[in-house]
Order: C-alpha cells, then structure tokens, then sequence
C-alpha cells in the first residue's frame, strides 16, 4: 500500500524554491537517511547524494576497508572533508553517515550552511534494520543491541543539535519523507 502526499504539486514547489541550501540527514545507522533521501529528493525534484558511497567513490575502497586500515579518526577526517566539499556543491538531499555529525567540526559545517534533519527510531528498528547488511563496521565488534543502544545513547545529544527531528518508523518512505518536507516547512 502506498501512501499518498498530502502536499499538493504547487506547495511542494513552492518549498522546494524556498529551500535555499541542501538539506542534510543525520541520525544512526538504520534510520533510513539513504532511503528515505532518495525519495525526498525525488519529491523535491532534486539530486541526492549518500556521503558514504561518495567516501568509496574517492578512496576507491569500502567503509569497512578504510576503517579496518586506518582506523575511524582517519575516515571521520575524510568523512569531513567530503561533507564540506558537497556543501560547497550546493546538493539537494545529502545523507551522511551515522557518526558524522558527532563529530564538532562536521556539525558545525553542516548546521552552518544546510538544513540538518535528524532521523530517529527506536533501538528495535535499528537492529532488524541494519541486520539487513553486513557491512557496518561498528557493529562487528560485539552484540548489535548493544552497540546501537549505546551508540543511540552516546549521539543522541549530538543529534539533538539539529533544528528539526522527525521519528522514522516502518511505514512507507513517502510517509516519512512528507513528515521531513513539513517540518523543513514549519522551520522555515
């Protein structure tokens, strides 16, 4: 069953010119960024960007590549360097990765020139979703509750830093991609 927008063509047209710098999800590993930014930015009628795929496509190897050889300091620099180059390119709908805005200098690059929205669930949705895949580096170190229970603990004040926040939950993409263009919309 799909859920039908509720926004008309005209106000999602009218939101998208309104929108005047990329909006950036942010928020743990399994929330949706990726999903859920595709269809926002096909809604919106704009280009979306996942920083992960955008780390590979530079250095040519994988997240778990980059993390097993040179350790999370190292990727988190590169991490950031991206970000603030995709900034600079103006994207539409950028997902990042789920320990990027933790880091201060990211944030403080993305809350200074995008609108960062952070995704949220609970833990029990975090754990069948990201059971999905089996290349999360921070979660082949021991019990994926645990670690996302501690993460979500760890980050959360971090996360709470971006001005808007909206509850994913299982529902359909479409139905949490209009829940963010309402917010963005109060926001703005």
């Amino acid at each position: 069953m799909t859920h039908a927008i509720s926004l008309t063509p005209a106000e999602i047209g009218g939101l998208a010119r309104r929108i005047d710098r990329p909006v950036v999800l942010v928020g743990l590993m399994g929330v949706g960024k990726s999903t859920v930014g595709r269809r926002l930015a096909a809604i919106l009628g704009t280009d979306f960007i996942d920083v992960d795929e955008e780390i590979e496509r530079a250095a040519n190897r994988t997240i778990s590549e980059i993390f097993e050889t040179h350790g999370e300091a190292y990727f988190r620099d590169g991490e950031r360097r991206v970000i603030a180059r995709l900034m600079g390119e103006a994207h539409g709908v950028i997902a990042t990765g789920g320990g990027a805005f933790v880091d201060p200098e990211t944030r403080g690059i993305i809350l200074g020139q995008a609108i960062a929205v952070w995704l949220d669930c609970d833990v029990d949705t975090l754990v069948e979703r990201t059971s999905r895949r089996n290349d999360r580096p921070l979660l082949r170190t021991g019990d994926p509750r645990e670690i996302l229970a501690k993460l979500k603990d760890q980050r959360s004040a971090a996360y709470a830093e971006a001005p808007i926040h909206v509850l994913t939950n299982n529902g359909p993409h479409a139905e949490t991609a209009e829940r963010i263009l309402e917010a963005i919309d109060a926001w703005l």
